[in-house]
């Protein structure tokens, strides 16, 4: 089954369902009837959009009271790395939501990214708030980056990829460079290979777009002493320079 194909009219009738039981006079056959019938034609994030347009409409105007909503159909973390997509999947138009919408409150945004990120992921709700509060949100993941669960460790590094998959580019780790050394410095030992992956996705990220700052920021690292953690993210970050120096 394509991703997309998880977005379909059952899916619909579930969120609305899972919607009323947070908000009583939620309008769930409004909802459920303006997008029943409409998705299949559409791919994967035509299909998000269509049900965030359909969001707009039968949600509240206030963007605060929608997220304390949102907060009660999360549903239970995960327990482990793994099982983002196969488990949290159906909250991909939540996060959505709150990628075009999360500046109307951006701290509350925030906190309800990471509650997300321990079910499905913020990686891209969390740009838009990067773009607009830099240096405030890049503390908060400087915090989060010490966190205890894997996957608020995972997004305070993913959602500053300059180029993440599926977004697009912001520069955030350029102009706040030390910053974002700090956030990719607590988590160069990090034990969960989940979390290494984005450390060296971020490397190789950085080299495309300022390889210098890449090789500056290993060298620091490589002034204390390694682990295989940190070695294998090296390896990883380095992985398309090996191809373009040969």
């Amino acid at each position: 089954m394509k991703h997309k194909d998880h977005y379909n009219d059952q899916y619909i009738l579930d969120l609305s369902e899972k919607l009323t039981q947070a908000i009583p006079d939620f309008p769930a056959t409004i909802f459920s009837n303006e997008l029943i019938g409409n998705l299949e034609d559409k791919e994967l994030f035509a299909r998000f959009d269509f049900i965030v347009d359909a969001l707009e409409k039968n949600l509240s105007e206030n963007y605060s009271e929608n997220i304390q909503a949102f907060c009660k159909i999360l549903g239970p973390e995960l327990e482990q790395s793994t099982g983002m997509f196969s488990f949290g999947w159906w909250l991909w138009p939540i996060g959505r939501y709150v990628e075009r919408h999360g500046n109307e409150n951006w701290q509350v945004s925030l906190d309800f990214l990471k509650e997300l990120t321990k079910r499905f992921t913020g990686e891209y709700a969390i740009r838009p708030l990067l773009k607009e509060h830099p240096q405030e949100v890049m503390d908060e993941l400087i915090r989060w980056s010490q966190e205890d669960n894997v996957h608020v460790r995972r997004l305070a590094c993913e959602g500053v990829r300059t180029r993440l998959p599926w977004s697009e580019k912001i520069f955030v780790a350029l102009e706040e460079f030390d910053r974002y050394a700090i956030i990719l410095t607590n988590l160069k030992d990090d034990p969960e290979k989940f979390v290494q992956k984005s450390v060296g996705n971020n490397l190789n990220d950085l080299y495309k777009d300022a390889p210098e700052k890449a090789d500056y920021l290993i060298s620091e690292w490589q002034k204390t002493p390694s682990s295989k953690a940190q070695e294998w993210i090296v390896k990883h970050g380095r992985r398309n320079q090996k191809k373009s120096e040969a």
